[in-house]
């Protein structure tokens, strides 16, 4: 037997002398951490803006109709005029029609990930995705990418900008994990304010892993 095989034969004994756990044994943890949020609707929503504000996200407010003018409005605000749209965002939401060039007087314009390649991704000025739920006290949004985009889609491009639905936005994280279920085979990816990390010498960096700008856009209904 091979350092290898040793190894895992260790790692194998070790496995088989932890009894296998039941749901009831699952069921029968005690849970004294706060499980559900006490904040009203409004608190709430107030309480998510604060935190992606002290991570240096844009946030954007609008009622359902306001949708298409608000995605232009915060493409304005980072400076961008032509980013991919997930495939889930329907037409109707965007301020022009996906694919219309970004040349007539400026208005945005949007393409559809066809399956593009990284190199065209990192190409892109932006992703315009949904999400699938938000947690009021931590800032985070989190996306299931079978129904948000690809995971390449929303780490690649250097600006993010998320429509989140009010109704999406709760206030603990039991609450978000509840919401999520089972992931299945859908990666999942948690993003709190824009990508950055510190060096030894606390020299902050954006963009390292992820996009080094966050927009949010919140629908009020």
């Amino acid at each position: 037997m091979n350092a290898r095989d040793q190894i895992l034969a260790s790692i194998q004994r070790t496995f088989a002398a932890v009894p296998r756990s039941s749901a009831e044994d699952h069921a029968a943890i005690p849970r004294t951490y706060i499980q559900v949020g006490k904040l009203d609707p409004e608190a709430r929503l107030e309480l998510f803006e604060e935190r992606l504000r002290d991570y240096g996200t844009e946030v954007f407010r609008c009622a359902p109709a306001q949708l298409p003018e608000t995605i232009g409005v915060a493409m304005k605000a980072a400076g961008v005029s032509h980013i991919l749209a997930a495939n889930d965002i329907p037409d109707g939401w965007l301020p022009s029609a996906p694919g219309a060039s970004a040349q007539n007087n400026g208005a945005p314009s949007f393409a559809r990930d066809d399956d593009l390649s990284y190199e065209d991704l990192d190409k892109s000025e932006g992703v315009l995705t949904t999400c699938h739920v938000a947690i009021a006290l931590t800032g985070t949004i989190i996306l299931r990418h079978a129904h948000d985009g690809r995971r390449a889609l929303t780490l690649i491009p250097d600006y993010h900008l998320c429509i989140v639905r009010a109704s999406q936005v709760v206030e603990t994280v039991p609450e978000a994990i509840r919401e999520i279920q089972s992931p299945g085979n859908s990666p999942l990816t948690t993003i709190s304010g824009p990508s950055a990390t510190s060096d030894i010498e606390m020299t902050r960096i954006k963009g390292v892993h992820g996009p080094r700008k966050l927009g949010v856009i919140l629908i009020l209904a």
